[in-house]
């Protein structure tokens, strides 16, 4: 009689086992099922903080002071105060808070705050209304607007980026 009940049992355990196994779904149906899985504990995904730039202007603001040179190879807002030389290829915007100890080469310069030094530009050089330079120019166009204090001397034309601004040749002629 055990045997029956432990026969009996057996069965009906593989009985449950038959009834319990689920039946394979089609491929189609499990699809979504395995993608929506969540991902293991042991692999957290990472999440990137870097901020996406959206354009290639840089800025150095007013709580910023430097004391040597800037380098810099596409546009840059100073807003700061720099002690030394500005150099590059692209664009140099001087906020109005800014001031520049020193000399200034770049391709183009929009000036709204102070710079003390001489000015060498490819292209453009702009004084806006409140912008003070002590210094001179040498660029291919210059603009002044009403209200800028510009202290120094200007070449303005195509031959402007060749030579530093001032005209005065200390040393002998090569």
């Amino acid at each position: 009689m055990l045997r029956q009940i432990i026969g009996q049992s057996e069965a009906h355990k593989d009985d449950k086992r038959v009834e319990a196994a689920p039946t394979p779904a089609p491929v189609a149906e499990r699809a979504p099922i395995l993608s929506a899985a969540p991902a293991p504990a042991a692999s957290p995904q990472r999440v990137h903080s870097a901020p996406i730039m959206t354009s290639s202007k840089n800025v150095l603001s007013n709580d910023v002071e430097i004391k040597g040179s800037i380098k810099f190879s596409h546009d840059l807002i100073i807003d700061g105060k720099i002690e030394g030389e500005v150099i590059s290829d692209g664009s140099l915007t001087v906020g109005e808070n800014a001031l520049i100890k020193g000399e200034v080469k770049t391709r183009s310069v929009i000036i709204f705050g102070k710079v003390e030094g001489n000015i060498t530009v490819s292209e453009r050089c702009e004084l806006k209304s409140n912008a003070i330079l002590v210094g001179d120019i040498a660029a291919g166009t210059l603009s002044i607007e009403e209200g800028a204090t510009f202290m120094g001397q200007s070449q303005v034309g195509k031959k402007a980026d060749s030579k530093p601004a001032g005209g005065l040749n200390l040393g002998p002629k090569p």
